[in-house]
């Protein structure tokens, strides 16, 4: 494999902490099981083990104190290659002989201080996420048994439930239609429930807050930056002539992409896609992982990205209008008013700039990876064939 370090270091400019995206998922291996509540998570006792920094103070005494539990042992095995964070599965033995679980995940931050320096705003935006959002939305969650945070964000601890059977969705291979229709009906209970909540426009937790026009003047000179990288780079060479172009354009129209439909926004997982997402064979249902990138903008974005990125683009052609339309049904099951299905449509075509945006972004950030660079491309290529076939950048220059 081939390793390097991040690309971007010297090529792009300061960056305010509050725009800097996650970059790609740590792999949580898995089964579906509700989100507590915020306010169940419990509270550990005052003389209870630290902040686990590392996966060696994931002790017995630790998690017994955090499941309020005596565990006698337990057995802590690295899981997936996360570039922002680093996840493990603990399998507990306990005293008890009673129903606890069998094994769980555990996601810690990076075990590299520069990265931790670099992401904390990601570890911060999900701790937000877990304890003030989770249970106001009905997104299906893995069940939380704890999330706790250090005052400078930079150690951070999630407890969760092991989702097997479940795999996580494969961003390179993309996804079938059966896939992509039960995610597109968990999203919609993302967006939902708190549709156009001003709590939203106040809410300090998201990694990319709503945009103002500084940030989106920003975000824009950021986009390009990230964009001469991408196209700099050997991945950069292996994009065709049409696609360099459609991203060249994209880039340039990113600042006033942001500022569109500023009155339709709500709470964006910012990073919806494939990766982060895993499918349980044996129900067909599927949950949603990795909250570092929430952000608050149009909702639309994350569904134009998710489709965008996850199908062939042929598949896409023909069934996006019809998934679309079970977004739109489902947002009106969850409340929502005063949004028709042409608006709808209207803002999905908008929201395919997500993806040359984000994916820029998480190239240019990225560490550098064989299979990193082909789901890039990957997704890239796909998010440029839906951009040109859906009118994107027309129509963002008639309404930016």
């Amino acid at each position: 494999m081939n390793l390097s370090p991040r690309r971007a270091a010297d090529a792009l400019p300061a960056l305010p902490a509050d725009a800097l995206p996650a970059l790609p998922a740590d792999a949580l291996p898995a089964d579906a099981s509700p989100a507590l509540p915020a306010d169940a998570l419990p509270a550990l006792p005052a003389d209870a083990p630290a902040l686990p920094a590392d996966p060696a103070q994931l002790t017995a005494e630790w998690l017994g104190a955090v499941l309020g539990v005596q565990v006698s042992s337990v057995r802590v095995d690295a899981v997936g290659t996360g570039q922002t964070g680093a996840t493990y599965r603990i399998t507990p033995t306990y005293a008890d002989p009673a129903q606890h679980p069998h094994t769980l995940i555990a996601k810690l931050p990076s075990q590299r201080q520069e990265v931790r320096d670099r992401v904390a705003v990601g570890y911060r935006a999900e701790h937000a996420f877990y304890t003030r959002v989770a249970d106001t939305v009905a997104v299906p969650l893995p069940r939380v048994h704890h999330c706790d945070i250090s005052a400078d964000h930079t150690e951070f601890v999630l407890l969760m439930a092991d989702l097997r059977p479940a795999v996580q969705g494969d961003q390179i291979r993309g996804c079938t239609e059966a896939e992509a229709r039960v995610a597109v009906r968990a999203l919609a209970g993302l967006h939902g429930p708190r549709w156009c909540d001003p709590a939203w426009l106040t809410f300090e937790g998201p990694a990319m807050p709503r945009p103002d026009a500084d940030f989106a003047r920003g975000m824009g000179d950021l986009a390009r930056h990230a964009l001469g990288v991408t196209l700099g780079s050997s991945l950069g060479d292996r994009l065709g002539a049409e696609d360099r172009a459609t991203l060249t354009e994209a880039a340039d129209l990113t600042a006033g992409w942001l500022g569109i439909h500023p009155d339709r926004f709500c709470l964006l997982h910012g990073d919806y896609r494939l990766d982060n997402l895993m499918f349980d064979p044996a129900t067909g249902t599927v949950t949603v992982v990795d909250w570092q990138t929430i952000s608050v903008g149009l909702p639309a974005r994350d569904l134009a990205y998710f489709l965008g990125t996850s199908l062939d683009p042929a598949v896409r052609e023909r069934i996006e209008a019809e998934f679309v339309e079970v977004y739109h049904r489902e947002l009106l099951g969850h409340g929502v008013s005063g949004y028709s299905a042409s608006e709808c449509w209207t803002d999905y075509r908008i929201g395919m700039l997500q993806i040359p945006m984000l994916t820029t972004l998480g190239y240019a950030f990225a560490t550098e990876t064989d299979r990193g660079d082909e789901m890039f491309l990957a997704m890239l290529a796909r998010g440029c064939a839906a951009i040109r076939h859906l009118g994107t950048l027309e129509l963002v220059r008639s309404l930016a």
